[in-house]
């Protein structure tokens, strides 16, 4: 058996009564990648903040190489060889690739020359390690995600990190990306270190990890190697249940043509001659490589970025979303990919966000009707099934997918006929994904037209009634339900 780089034992943490973790145990051995699964609100955040030192646990004990650690602090955790790497990396956008890494790795000291060369030469060094081959002086504002994770990737190993910590790290990565990321996790792990990887994308966790863990309700349920267990026996370990399906797929009326695009275009973003059709009842898939143009042609319909050419029609009739306040006004709703950035409020509670962009349907002479407000979000917390503590408590508070529910809350409010919804699964947990599909289901049996972009292609394959696949800013081809597969669509992206 390998030697064990991290034991974690019997780890309790409590927050104002709720247990986030009741006991658990967990270890990682040298050489390993070692997978943390579980739904959002698992306890995974939590037992990471234990293990880096910036939650101190109630109970249990943590064991570094062998030795006790009594108090784990962030500073004592980097001392020790941990290093987390998160899904948005910790960079400094002004300022070098050599100047972050040299950052991380260089003392206070003062009143001292500074090595350029060397420091281009050390960080030169570490992104070879890690197979990247990145300009050193670039600013970190022009590299792309994968060559910022990378770049983290060499910071913890010129820091001499022996553990490793990757929370969500392909979330906003196309396979071919995701490849070149695992390709360094295997380096890594060819070089002695541990990896612990969290992901909410089975699919790769069978890939790449050599076992799984996984928690439920704050308790570790199981510990498996990674060959020796099914995406169907993940699944039912996560939510202590069968899941019969992920991607629910009703098969509903389709009505007439909700969303209309005739010849669509924005030269600055690259959207060239795009002509779609959306029915009542349907869900179109918007497939495409990352680039190809998906998000800003959903910014475009929704008035963020006004169309140069060509016109849009809802339920017939033209519009001129020049402004999401007029695309509102015209029975638009739109649900973007960073839902912490553009979809929700963190710092205001669960009723707020819910009536944020309707503010007009639940006030009275111009004043917010607080008690109508409150009974809105109610029923959206009810039917939506979001689990908050309260309708007061801030959507911060509450986990990813949660917050995705909070964000479909928003817009629903504002009784859309077409919802956009670009990657509206994107980094929540199993359960929360068979939900959210599930209500997307039950918008369509309504009469909802919606939009899905999605670069997952079980999501696109699985919920789209009509796939459209766009390339360099055009739509590539369009593909019935019937006869879409993933070769067909890659070969459209890929031209």
């Amino acid at each position: 058996m390998a030697e064990s780089l991290l034991q974690a034992t019997a780890i309790a943490k409590s927050y104002e009564g709720a247990r986030a973790l009741k006991g658990v145990s967990f270890d990682l051995r040298r050489g390993e990648v070692h997978a943390l699964v579980g739904e959002n609100g698992a306890g995974k955040s939590t037992l990471v903040k234990v293990v880096t030192g910036a939650v101190v646990p109630d109970a249990g004990t943590l064991d570094v190489d062998g030795r006790r650690v009594p108090q784990m602090t962030p500073a004592l955790a980097r001392a020790l060889g941990i290093a987390a790497i998160y899904q948005q990396p910790s960079l400094f956008p002004d300022l070098s690739v050599a100047e972050n890494i040299a950052l991380a790795l260089e003392g206070g000291r003062s009143w001292r020359r500074v090595d350029w060369a060397g420091r281009a030469r050390r960080a030169a060094d570490l992104l070879a390690r890690v197979g990247a081959s990145i300009d050193t002086e670039r600013r970190v504002d022009t590299l792309s995600m994968p060559e910022q994770q990378m770049v983290e990737i060499a910071k913890a190993l010129g820091a001499d990190a022996r553990v490793l910590i990757m929370d969500e790290p392909t979330a906003s990565l196309t396979d071919r990306e995701a490849a070149q990321l695992f390709a360094a996790i295997a380096r890594l792990r060819n070089d002695g270190a541990g990896v612990i990887y969290i992901s909410h994308r089975l699919e790769e966790i069978a890939a790449i990890a050599d076992r799984i863990t996984v928690l439920r309700d704050g308790e570790s349920v199981a510990t498996r190697p990674g060959k020796a267990v099914s995406r169907d026996d993940l699944i039912r370990l996560m939510v202590g249940r069968e899941v019969s399906t992920v991607f629910p797929k009703r098969e509903v009326a389709l009505g007439g043509a909700a969303l209309e695009l005739r010849g669509v275009s924005h030269r600055a973003s690259g959207i060239r001659n795009v002509s779609l059709t959306v029915r009542h009842g349907e869900i179109l898939g918007l497939a495409g490589l990352v680039g190809s143009g998906r998000t800003e042609l959903a910014e475009i319909i929704f008035g963020l970025r006004p169309a140069d050419e060509g016109q849009i029609l809802v339920d017939g009739a033209v519009v001129t979303p020049s402004t999401p306040a007029a695309a509102i006004a015209a029975g638009l709703a739109y649900v973007p990919e960073d839902r912490r950035q553009h979809g929700v409020v963190l710092e205001m509670s669960v009723t707020a966000n819910a009536s944020l962009a309707n503010l007009a349907g639940v006030s009275r002479r111009g004043l917010i009707d607080r008690a109508a407000e409150r009974e809105a979000a109610r029923g959206y917390v009810d039917d939506l099934r979001i689990k908050t503590a309260s309708l007061d408590a801030d959507v911060g508070s509450l986990s990813g997918g949660n917050q995705q529910k909070v964000a479909l809350a928003r817009w629903l409010e504002t009784h859309p006929r077409v919802l956009i919804l670009d990657e509206p699964t994107q980094g929540v947990d199993v359960g929360a994904k068979a939900e959210i599909h599930t209500l997307m289901g039950t918008l369509a049996a309504r009469g909802m037209a919606m939009v899905m972009i999605s670069s997952e292609m079980p999501e696109i394959l699985g919920m789209s009634d009509r796939i459209a696949v766009m390339r360099g800013g055009r739509i590539a081809g369009i593909l019935d339900r019937a006869v879409s597969t993933q070769p067909a669509i890659l070969a459209l992206a890929l031209g």
